[in-house]
């Protein structure tokens, strides 16, 4: 990693910190998982923690960030907060809503 890239998506080594929301292991929510794991690993490694919440298993804690839909994304750090709602397979889509610069 270069000196360039170090600063791309996050300021000075910022941690970002997600929450995917799933219902179960389904294809879906397994894609999502994927894709978003991906788009970390290529663009802010080593600067991220991914929490996967099954809302199956602690429904209650949908209601702290308002999920409507699964699987949705939740950017809680840095702020603001964004929420992404899909399989997250559209790449440049989830780079726009997570605020992360593409090319980084």
């Amino acid at each position: 990693m270069t000196g360039e890239e170090e600063n791309c998506g996050a300021v000075n080594g910022e941690v970002w910190i997600l929450r995917l929301y799933v219902a179960g292991q389904t294809p879906k929510s397994l894609t999502a998982f994927a894709n978003l794991k991906k788009l970390c690993e290529e663009h802010l490694a080593g600067r991220y923690t991914i929490e996967v919440i099954d809302l199956l298993e602690q429904p209650q804690l949908a209601r702290g960030d308002q999920i409507f839909a699964v699987p949705t994304l939740v950017r809680k750090l840095p702020p603001p907060l964004r929420k992404i709602i899909g399989d997250l397979s559209n790449t440049e889509k989830v780079l726009v809503g997570l605020d992360i610069r593409p090319g980084c």
